[in-house]
């Protein structure tokens, strides 16, 4: 018997890179897993990699309809959450003087009030003792330039992690985060950057890392169905690197 048999998970941003990695795990170890993405094409596409035991629901987690729908799915069909992965997420560069209230108001719609409301809507459906992830991130750890936005969100996302630990202990359930290093996705494939230019960027990053190379959207998985699973049992409010000793040494 797989240790995830029976089990039902959530993955919002689960149809490209680490979501759509963990997403597939997931389903390996046994689990019935929703996905959300805000690309109807994408999410398709990334269904069919899955190939059993998924089912994608469209909708951007900034967005409140869309959050309704997706629980009312999840209701229908399955009836129960075990295991919620709040993984959406958007990123934004720009350097304090620069920054717009439009960048502002996107990043901590999507980022913060998107992780809250996400969570919060899944309550109702979450058995006791179920296992919730948040999508941190090192960017919260480090003082990058032009990243204020985006790491302060992330900063915001360690906290909850903290504060709702405490706030469903009396149901068991635990609440962590996880904090990946630089992730050799498509995010990194910008429309309209030469392959050159995005292999120097990885290759930059890659200098900056003890292990000497990016993660792989696989090893940030792992970590992730770790603390979704029951082996991460006396584990709750705590903050997980997987970053190839980026912050740590």
């Amino acid at each position: 018997m797989k240790k995830l048999e029976g089990k039902i998970a959530l993955v919002t941003g689960g149809s490209s890179g680490i979501g759509l990695a963990t997403a597939r795990l997931l389903v390996e170890e046994g689990a019935h897993v929703f996905i959300t993405g805000r690309r109807q094409a994408h999410l398709d596409e990334a269904v069919r990699l899955i190939g059993s035991n998924v089912t994608g629901v469209q909708g951007d987690i900034g967005n409140l309809e869309d959050l309704d729908r997706l629980f009312r799915v999840i209701a229908e069909e399955k009836g129960r959450l075990d295991m919620v992965f709040a993984n959406a997420a958007i990123q934004a560069s720009a350097p304090l003087g620069a920054i717009e209230i439009e960048q502002y108001n996107r990043i901590f719609d999507v980022n913060v009030r998107g992780t809250l409301l996400t969570v919060q809507s899944a309550l109702p459906l979450l058995s006791d003792g179920a296992s919730i992830l948040l999508m941190a991130s090192v960017a919260a750890s480090k003082g990058n330039p032009s990243r204020s936005l985006y790491a302060a969100s992330k900063a915001a996302i360690r906290s909850f992690a903290r504060s709702w630990a405490n706030d469903l202990k009396s149901r068991a359930i635990r609440v962590n985060a996880i904090s990946p290093g630089p992730t050799d996705t498509a995010a990194f494939n910008s429309p309209g950057v030469p392959a050159e230019q995005t292999a120097q960027i990885k290759n930059r990053m890659a200098s900056n890392i003890p292990l000497g190379r990016l993660a792989r959207s696989e090893e940030i998985a792992k970590a992730a169905v770790f603390l979704l699973s029951d082996d991460s049992s006396f584990t709750t409010g705590s903050e997980m690197y997987v970053d190839g000793g980026f912050t740590q040494i």
